[in-house]
């Protein structure tokens, strides 16, 4: 028989995180499928970890080519060698529940979908995960609406490169990596390059499949939210002067309403709307409510930094990620430092 999926996980570094993913995979039923874990230049004990599994293919990514991003050579790597009429792209931090991918291999069909991206549900355990990614992801889906990503009409194209279900047949058509050798923002590049051929996307938040821990601590935060904030959203600089004034005048505007209800005044129900609106705002990122007040009350001036700080790095040509550094922009890559990276983080 032959194999439907191809599952590929890049992984560089991922030590802390893969044996869930694999775990999680291996057990998947109800749909033939093979697992490629591509060894993005390890030097830890991912490719010992892969190795315990039975049935987990590994093979190494190579040397990095000139002009690439690591990600886009370790996935492409893995697409060579499989033999699947689908291909998944998924991240090493990810955790599938059981039965998803079969799942999300029926919904793409039922859709008529060249491509199926899902976005995983965050989980988030530090004051900084907590504070910082309801806004982003708010922000994230106010920018690339699921769906207008969704509509063959609309223009706006999306993916989460967490996970990306692409049909074999419309990935070599459009050239797949090789044709966003590199761009940092791999996924919604190839999102871009299948619904402009005319294939249809389809992109939903998906916390019934798949969920995942992005960054671990806050150097891993900031620097992968640095790598792609300036990409994601078209006025970076704007939003972060607007997010910070929006958040402060919040904030007066719920003081005045407190020192006017010390004083008796009791029509104080219209200075605390600012911050109503706010947290609407927030709340559209399927987080729990004590999440979006933490984010409410510190999230927005956290968010602008981060933009400023990915819209300066992008402006000065030095990206850093996984312990190589790339160009500006989504333009090719014109000079990368290799090194191995001192911790593990997320390869996307």
């Amino acid at each position: 028989m032959s194999i439907e999926v191809s599952v590929i996980v890049p992984a560089r570094n991922e030590e802390a995180c893969l044996g869930a993913c694999l775990e999680s995979l291996v057990a998947q039923t109800g749909v033939d499928f093979e697992i490629i874990v591509v060894d993005d230049h390890s030097t830890d004990r991912t490719r010992e970890l892969a190795a315990s599994f039975a049935g987990v293919r590994i093979i190494d990514a190579g040397p990095l080519p000139s002009g690439w991003t690591g990600k886009n050579n370790a996935v492409i790597t893995g697409a060579r060698e499989a033999r699947g009429q689908w291909l998944l792209f998924t991240d090493a931090d990810t955790v599938h529940l059981p039965g998803s991918l079969a799942r999300a291999l029926a919904e793409a069909r039922e859709n008529a979908a060249d491509l199926l991206s899902y976005s995983p549900e965050q989980i988030a355990v530090s004051f900084w995960e907590m504070a910082t990614l309801p806004v982003v992801f708010a922000e994230l889906a106010r920018q690339y609406p699921p769906a207008k990503v969704s509509d063959p009409a609309s223009p706006i194209a999306a993916a989460n490169g967490q996970y990306i279900l692409v049909r074999r047949q419309a990935y070599d058509a459009v050239g797949g990596h090789t044709a966003i050798a590199g761009s940092i923002l791999e996924d919604v590049a190839l999102a871009r390059a299948l619904k402009a051929s005319g294939r249809k996307i389809r992109f939903r938040y998906a916390a019934d499949a798949v969920r995942t821990r992005m960054y671990r601590n806050f150097r891993q935060l900031r620097e992968g939210w640095t790598k792609n904030l300036a990409l994601l959203f078209p006025n970076p600089g704007w939003l972060a002067v607007w997010m910070t004034a929006a958040w402060a005048f919040s904030l007066f505007m719920f003081f005045l309403g407190g020192m006017s209800l010390v004083h008796g005044y009791w029509r104080t129900a219209y200075y605390v709307l600012p911050a109503v609106y706010l947290y609407i705002r927030i709340a559209g990122a399927h987080f729990r409510v004590s999440m979006n007040l933490l984010a409410l009350c510190f999230g927005p001036p956290l968010f602008a930094c981060l933009l400023l700080r990915s819209k300066r790095a992008h402006t000065n040509g030095s990206v850093s990620w996984r312990g190589r550094t790339y160009g500006a922009d989504d333009r090719p890559v014109t000079q990368v430092h290799d090194r191995a990276p001192t911790t593990a983080g997320r390869l996307s």
